[in-house]
């Protein structure tokens, strides 16, 4: 059953760029009254612009940040309809030589983040029988040397999501997972151009693992989701695929294979990890200080200050 996005109110996190800024924007195109939450007000606010939408600065990780957020993207338009939790990180190095404040970092936003999230906007969700699309990975269920956080953190979103949708069916609220593999944005073009190692070694996988998707592609895939509810969002649809011969995936035999070129590839990694002195990529928005108070659509970005 498919449901028009005309009228719609959506938020959408970790909109100020990348898969959140599209699918924001085409979910706009397609009639929807967005509203953007992030960490990067100058991006936010010219999206914002383009779009004629409400925007607030959120720390996913922060639940004061999150429900001011809420309640002012509530406030602005009376309700949620859906709600899209795409706020995400993915740090540098691996367990044993990266910055372990990085490497945690990136699990509490991933995956603390979206319960953070789905905690604060499941009581408007109810009220209007919504839907929450979690944006996990295909990392989920197919893990590489160097990615040991955020691997964790998405296959600990898509159970988050799996156990959810059990837990908020009787309240007619729909729950969504979306798993994309690699998507043309800042944070895919900074790793690679981190680690000239990573790069090589998704070059060496097997399609749709080592494909790269437009990101207009994604939001694509994304807002269909959102608009037939769907349970599991694929992005390549091949990605089906890898989930459901994930035991095969997971087994001892391809464990062999990704060792074999893991021997070179992790240490070339760490290498090049050590030289950047930092646990995140350049396009990575830094953490910013909560909103003292519930804020307002619209409100003028330098109110806060980066750290």
């Amino acid at each position: 059953m498919q449901h028009s996005l005309s009228g719609q109110v959506v938020l959408v996190t970790g909109a100020a760029r990348g898969i959140g800024e599209h699918t924001a924007r085409l979910a706009a195109a397609r009639g929807a009254k967005v509203v953007l939450a992030g960490l990067e007000p100058d991006r936010l606010a010219a999206v914002a612009a383009d779009l004629d939408a409400p925007w607030f600065l959120c720390d996913v990780t922060d639940q004061t940040s999150l429900a001011a957020a809420v309640e002012g993207a509530v406030a602005a338009h009376g309700r949620l309809d859906a709600v899209v939790a795409n706020a995400g990180v993915a740090s540098r190095g691996t367990v044993a030589t990266g910055d372990i404040e990085a490497l945690v970092r990136t699990v509490e936003v991933n995956l603390i983040g979206v319960m953070r999230t789905a905690a604060a906007v499941m009581p408007h969700l109810i009220a209007s029988r919504g839907y929450l699309l979690i944006v996990a990975s295909a990392a989920s269920f197919a893990a590489l040397p160097g990615m040991a956080p955020y691997c964790a953190s998405k296959a600990g979103v898509e159970h988050f999501g799996n156990a959810l949708r059990l837990e908020v069916a009787h309240h007619g609220v729909r729950v969504g997972t979306a798993h994309p593999s690699w998507i043309d944005t800042d944070l895919v073009r900074d790793a690679q151009d981190d680690m000239p190692a990573f790069r090589e070694t998704l070059r060496r996988l097997p399609p749709p693992l080592g494909s790269t998707t437009s990101v207009q592609r994604c939001a694509a895939a994304f807002v269909a989701g959102i608009e037939h509810r769907r349970r599991k969002v694929f992005v390549p649809r091949s990605v089906a695929v890898v989930y459901w011969l994930r035991t095969f995936v997971n087994s001892r035999l391809s464990e062999l294979v990704v060792e074999r070129q893991a021997r070179a590839s992790v240490p070339a990694m760490e290498e090049q990890v050590r030289s950047l002195r930092r646990g995140f990529g350049a396009s990575t928005a830094p953490g910013l200080p909560a909103p003292p108070q519930p804020a307002e659509p619209g409100f003028i970005a330098d109110r806060y200050h980066r750290r």
